[in-house]
């Protein structure tokens, strides 16, 4: 298997004709039982698995172009072709083809398919006419010409006969001559008749025709036959076009003739297909599929001889990174280096790769930190194109440059680079500022992140990104969420700030939000540290105000993936910075209204509830349950309730064993504790029980009293009975952002698990919660002043 020879890429020509990369392995022909005949078979050099498995039929028709490819088409629409990477391995299995087929090996192609019908008529034909015959090649034949190519292009045999006719007479410079003739003469029939013949030819589909038409003497005469269609009243001024304006920019003058020729000729081939021949039919659909491959070899070669040519790719770079390189000229070195990585990528992955090495070793990322951070708009977006087809290659790569640069000034790193340009994007749709951010999530994503033998650079690039990066990224947020304390001072009411109604920044505040969401779901502790010490969630949440539901969405959707981890530290940052309320408030505000924004929140307590977070249940219902009783047009709250008060059971009983079993001892067992000794030891039991649930309801009556007494501040739920967990409280409204802060003022915000989800049946205690709700704001239809 390591016979180079032998090495071969596989492609298919998918919908869309475009060549798709199917693999890497090694071709070998075979005689294959199942499929009764001779076979080529293409093993991929990875795991041995089987790339290719194809018959070679006596009436596929096969080519061989460049010296290095062999295309074939095995059923309608469905063309395949092999790369080898020595000519040498094409020229044995193109031997071996010929050979199953009785072809000779010297010929470029084989015998195209025949149908029934064809075949039958075939035979019906004497032998002498199975040639097809040309007329002169003269003025006064033209239309009998154009009739003859027009109708074989349904016969793929006469398709073929007239295509090898075509090239033993040299027939095609002799029709270009003509061309040249009728338009001195100023002959539209004869010009209109020569467009039917070269656009009959073209779809002919045959590389040797492609080889004579797009040469340097013959393409300019054949894109002037293809002006003169019969359709249009004037003539088309392609040629025009191909010699004035548009202009060869040479950014780096390229001293090899042979890679001058093919790029022009790539170019004017290119010019052809996508602009002058008309988009073919279903039924035309096929006929250009060699036209297809033609292009794209072309650019196989292209990009190869320049990568060859180190002179040519320094001296690119050099000029790129240079200060006193004027702007002009640095927006075409750029547009450069944009258009050959896009022809990179018809090149084989072992190539790419060693095309991007390349462009690597020659200080590519460096490069794009400078031109990336310029003001020219033309330059910045080619320059993310650039960024876009490393990124696509290897994060790693680009992730080992960052990690390596100075950290002296954290503003000039690439990855901050990147995020201001995202940041600062003019375009109103923010289409740059979209491509940027999904680059980012690939290089933050730690699947991409390869297991090396250290295990680290996950660990490292995270770190690294945290310390360095995400202040950069999250301060459009910050600065969109933050109070203006001044305003509050003065006696606003307040309580959330102003949120954006400017679309563009809630358009950018939506695309953080969503970076910041997949954070969440794969940076565990990174992200969750970030969130603790910044308190993002509340400044996340003050966007449930904003005018643009999308927005408000995008927050809701940031906290229900933190509730989705079911994590108890993340649990209890929302308990403590009472951080439902702005949720619950949306919801009321967003009334009856039956939208995206009613069925999220809806879900995302429907998840708490299904998921049994017990903590949150607790105190959702014990701060909030009032204001959301009223909503049965779904039964989530009352599920909720309904969970809430089975936990209140369960701990009840729980207790309540305890007590019964520390005081109801058998008579049978207390004869084995006649001993005096023992007896104290069993009533300091039942003592010590008591004495914990004294002290577990006093503190839950000081819990109580203190709420109730707590609207005048006075001591703002620092008293004993208050759980340390439980957050503190604070008659101030307006200050919801701060953690220490909640909505409401005379309802204490938390009870533990312990204390408040149990159930002291007491007659006193019942009117002291009746006289509660008539003052609590829990009643009211939102649940901030």
């Amino acid at each position: 298997m390591s016979d180079t020879r032998r090495r071969v890429k596989v492609y298919t020509l998918n919908d869309e004709r475009q060549w798709d990369d199917r693999g890497t392995g090694h071709v070998s022909s075979t005689f294959v039982e199942r499929l009764r005949g001779i076979s080529l078979l293409v093993r991929a050099e990875s795991d041995g698995s089987l790339l290719l498995e194809s018959k070679i039929s006596p009436n596929t028709a096969y080519q061989k172009q460049q010296d290095t490819l062999i295309v074939w088409s095995e059923a309608d629409n469905y063309d395949l072709a092999l790369s080898f990477q020595e000519k040498a391995g094409c020229d044995e299995i193109w031997e071996k083809i010929c050979q199953v087929q009785g072809k000779d090996p010297a010929l470029d192609i084989t015998q195209d398919p025949i149908d029934e019908s064809e075949e039958e008529r075939f035979e019906e034909i004497p032998e002498t006419s199975h040639l097809v015959e040309l007329p002169p090649c003269e003025l006064s034949r033209l239309e009998e010409i154009a009739d003859l190519v027009t109708s074989v292009l349904s016969s793929p045999i006469r398709r073929e006969k007239l295509a090898l006719a075509l090239m033993s007479e040299g027939y095609i410079k002799k029709l270009l001559g003509l061309f040249r003739v009728c338009e001195d003469l100023d002959n539209r029939e004869g010009l209109h008749h020569l467009y039917e013949i070269v656009r009959g030819v073209l779809f002919l589909n045959k590389a040797a025709l492609f080889e004579v038409m797009f040469s340097d003497d013959c393409i300019m005469d054949v894109v002037g036959c293809l002006e003169y269609d019969p359709a249009l009243v004037q003539p088309k001024r392609h040629r025009e076009f191909l010699t004035k304006t548009a202009k060869f920019k040479e950014v780096i003058p390229i001293t090899d003739s042979e890679l001058r020729q093919k790029i022009h000729q790539t170019y004017r081939v290119q010019y052809i297909q996508d602009i002058i021949l008309p988009t073919p039919s279903l039924f035309e659909d096929n006929f250009l599929s060699t036209l297809n491959s033609f292009i794209f070899f072309n650019k196989v070669e292209i990009v190869s001889m320049l990568q060859e040519d180190e002179k040519f790719l320094t001296e690119v770079f050099a000029q790129l990174t240079d200060e006193a390189t004027e702007d002009s000229k640095r927006r075409e070195l750029v547009n450069f280096v944009k258009e050959f990585c896009a022809f990179s990528q018809t090149l084989q992955p072992q190539n790419r790769d060693a095309f991007f090495k390349t462009l690597a070793n020659l200080g590519i990322l460096p490069a794009l930190e400078i031109v990336m951070g310029m003001d020219d708009l033309q330059v910045r977006a080619a320059a993310t194109d650039i960024f876009s087809y490393l990124v696509e290659f290897s994060p790693s790569m680009v992730r080992e440059f960052v990690m390596q640069e100075p950290q002296t000034d954290g503003d000039v790193l690439l990855i901050n680079v990147v995020i201001k340009q995202m940041i600062c994007d003019s375009d109103p749709e923010l289409g740059g500022a979209v491509q940027l951010m999904g680059l980012l999530r690939t290089l933050i994503d730690p699947e991409n992140m390869l297991a090396s033998t250290n295990k680290t650079e996950k660990t490292e690039f995270l770190s690294f990104f945290y310390k360095y990066c995400m202040h950069v990224l999250t301060a459009p947020l910050l600065a969109n969420t933050a109070h203006d304390k001044k305003e509050l001072q003065e006696g606003s009411t307040k309580i959330n700030p102003v949120c954006p109604d400017n679309f563009q920044t809630a358009q950018l505040l939506a695309l953080i939000l969503e970076l910041l969401t997949f954070c969440v779901e794969h940076h565990t502790y990174h992200i969750k540290t970030y969130i603790m010490n910044k308190d993002l969630l509340r400044r996340v949440l003050v966007l449930m105000n904003s005018k643009h539901t999308f927005l408000a969405l995008c927050a809701l959707r940031f906290m229900r993936r933190i509730i989705g981890l079911k994590d108890e530290y993340y649990n209890r940052y929302i308990i403590k910075g009472n951080l439902f309320e702005p949720v619950i408030n949306a919801l009321l505000d967003n009334g009856t209204r039956y939208n995206l924004l009613n069925s999220a929140i809806i879900e995302l307590f429907e998840f708490i509830k299904v998921e049994d977070i017990k903590s949150l249940i607790a105190h959702i219902v014990d701060n909030f349950y009032k204001a959301l009783e009223s909503i049965e047009y779904v039964q989530t709250f009352k599920g909720l309730k309904g969970r809430y008060e089975q936990e209140k059971d369960r701990q009840s009983q729980r207790l309540n064993r305890y007590r019964r079993d520390a005081r109801s001892l058998d008579e049978d067992e207390d004869l084995w504790f006649n001993d005096d000794d023992d007896d104290d030891d069993g009533e300091a039991v039942e003592k010590r029980m008591e004495d914990d649930f004294s002290d577990s309801y006093g503190k839950y009556m000081e819990a109580k009293k203190g709420a109730a007494n707590g609207a005048n501040g006075a001591n703002n739920g620092k008293a004993a009975g208050i759980p340390p967990a439980s957050p503190p409280t604070t008659p101030n409204n307006s200050s919801a952002s701060s953690v220490k802060t909640v909505a409401l003022p005379a309802t204490p915000v938390v009870k533990t698990a312990m204390v408040g989800l149990v159930d002291y049946p007491d007659d006193e205690d019942e009117e002291e919660d009746e006289e509660e709700e008539e003052q609590s704001p829990r009643k009211r239809p939102r649940l901030s002043s």
